[in-house]
Formats: C-alpha cells, structure tokens, sequence
C-alpha cells in the first residue's frame, strides 16, 4: 500500500465513497434498501485497505454503522442485519484466522524467476487467492506455468475466475487441500498463519518444491533467498526439503 494512504485514509475515502454511492443512487431514483445493499458491497469490497482485522471490520461497516445513526434513511430492522451478511459471505467465519483479502502488488514477483527457475507447465497455486491479484502476479513472473488458485470464499472465489481465466480457481481450504503436486506454493497470509504453512509444506512438499510467502517470514525455516519487491516488500523463498 502506498505510504500516503496511511490510517485512517482507506477508511475515511471508502466511507465518503459509499455514502457518494447511497445519495447519488437516491437521485437517480433507487429506493434506499438496494442502494443501502450496493453502497455496503462497496465498503467491503474496500476492506481489504486495512491492515489488521479491525481495520478492515471499520473500513466495511463503518458506512451502513453510520446510516443508521444519522436516521437519513427509515428502513426495517431486518434491513441492518444484510450488510453483516454480506462481510460474513466474503470473509466467512473459518476464514479469519487467515488472510482472506491481502492484495500482491503488481510486479511484486517478477524476480522469482532468477532464483526459483521452474520448467514449463509446472504446477503452482495461489494458496488464498482472494480476487486474484496473486495470480496475476504469478503470471508475470511465470507466463509458461500452469497456475491454480484456492479460496474459500464462495464470491472471492468468482470473481477470481472471472479476473483470471487462464487460472484453475477453486473453492477449497487451503489447509486441507493437498499442495505435493505443485511446484510452488505461494501465501500472502498473517504471521500468525505462517507456522500452519510451515507445517503443511513440510509434510506434503516434493524435495525441489517452493514456498513463497510475501513479506511474512517462516522462521522456523532457513530461506534459500530474500527478494526485495518493487513495492519495497520482502519476498521469502523457501526450498524442499527444507532445513531449519
């Protein structure tokens, strides 16, 4: 994220961008529970600017939060209830603990090549595609490889098929999903989900294999190399059989 969209800016443009979206949707006509609907969806399409998990709750509530104490709008009770039914369907419950909306930057791997050269149609995945910005990234750096995609969010999951279609996206946990036939891993994920990933490439990648975290380092491991991204992020690469 660029520095000058510091916190609290991702909040403070996505809320005045939501309610822009409400008021000029009543201009136009629309009655305010779709345009609640759409605004709401906007909010939580933005929510992965924030860094922490809090961040990201205020970033996707704070405009529906704030219709409702302004009183600009008199709608059903029920009504309240659809923009938290519209986080929980992105961000589902058994999602939280990871890192469902962490965007790569564009580029951010283009130097993966040079240290982690792979054969053409090799297997990678995505683990936690979200929309498919990572995927995206990997076909810059990798236009020759076969690349899957897993994400547990049914929407997230779509819509990445749809911004990727050369990719294989499926819906899927990652940690239950098998990853021995891939190449190379890659995770954007949190610190706190990094000794998960550790343990599961361990057991299940192929001597040979990669994984790569975006600036999240696996500590227990020993890194084969650390790339310093174009967007000034660490990139750690990790090589099976692993030691550390």
């Amino acid at each position: 994220m660029p520095r000058w969209l510091a916190w609290p800016l991702p909040a403070l443009l996505t809320w005045a961008s939501a309610w822009g979206i409400f008021l000029g949707l009543g201009r136009l006509g629309w009655s305010a529970v779709p345009a609640l609907m759409l605004a709401s969806a906007w909010g939580v399409a933005l929510s992965g600017l924030g860094g922490t998990w809090w961040r990201r709750g205020w970033i996707a509530l704070g405009f529906p939060l704030s219709l409702a104490l302004s009183g600009a709008a008199v709608l059903p009770g029920w009504v309240w209830l659809l923009p938290l039914a519209l986080c929980l369907l992105i961000y589902p419950l058994n999602a939280w603990r990871d890192a469902p909306l962490f965007p790569t930057p564009s580029g951010a791997l283009i130097g993966l090549p040079a240290i982690a050269p792979l054969p053409e149609g090799a297997l990678v995945l995505d683990a936690g595609c979200g929309l498919g910005h990572g995927l995206q990234a990997l076909r810059q750096a990798y236009p020759q490889a076969r690349l899957h995609g897993l994400e547990w969010s049914w929407p997230l999951r779509a819509l990445c098929a749809l911004r990727c279609p050369w990719a294989r996206v499926r819906h899927g946990d990652i940690w239950r999903a098998d990853w021995s036939a891939y190449a190379m891993v890659y995770v954007f994920q949190r610190p706190e989900s990094m000794p998960r990933a550790i343990e599961k490439a361990r057991a299940e990648l192929q001597p040979g294999a990669w994984l790569v975290s975006l600036e999240f380092e696996a500590h227990a491991l020993q890194a084969e190399a650390v790339l310093r991204t174009q967007n000034e992020r660490l990139l750690w690469l990790y090589r099976a059989p692993f030691h550390g």
